[in-house]
């Protein structure tokens, strides 16, 4: 039986000199960086940790993290905070220049939100096969009725952004 799992950035791995991760894979890298960093925050304050950060030509405008609990609003997921914040940094709602990166792949909701505000391109960690809404479960980003297309990338610190969330997972059961 073959392995469906995709390969994630953490997979592959330069193994030779000849084979070097391009300046677009390291900095897509750095921001998700900075989006774990964001997820740390969501940790730090009891919620499920996940971050998301946009990126607008080479320079982090905005973060969010999970604040759904804390706040009572079940819309405050990392992706949604982001947008807000970057839309009031831009002063516009459409947020066609702009980056998101997150350390899960999104959810419905936050798939639509992403969609309404023209992202130019969605990069994210790991794949969330319960609630995942850009292959896992459902399609909504790229769905071929909308009219509006992103640009995706998948598996970026896959491992790590999995790892966060397995960890926090296993130590409130």
């Amino acid at each position: 039986m073959a392995d469906d799992r995709r390969p994630s950035n953490d997979d592959i791995l330069p193994q030779s000199s000849d084979q070097q991760l391009t300046t677009n894979d390291r900095s897509d890298e750095l921001f998700m960086e900075a989006a774990l960093r964001a997820a740390q925050r969501a940790l730090e304050i009891g919620e499920v940790p996940v971050g998301a950060v946009v990126v607008c030509g080479a320079e982090v405008i905005a973060e969010g993290w999970n604040q759904n609990l804390s706040g009572n609003d079940p819309t405050a997921h990392a992706e949604v905070m982001a947008l807000r914040a970057a839309g009031a940094i831009v002063g516009n709602h459409r947020l066609g220049d702009c980056d998101l990166f997150a350390t899960i792949e999104p959810c419905a909701m936050c798939a639509g939100a992403l969609i309404h505000a023209r992202v130019r391109r969605l990069i994210y960690g790991s794949d969330d096969p319960k609630a995942g809404a850009v292959h896992s479960v459902m399609q909504v980003v790229n769905h071929p009725q909308l009219n509006h297309r992103m640009e995706i990338k998948g598996g970026v610190l896959a491992g790590r952004c999995a790892e966060l969330l397995q960890s926090f997972f296993r130590q409130r059961r």
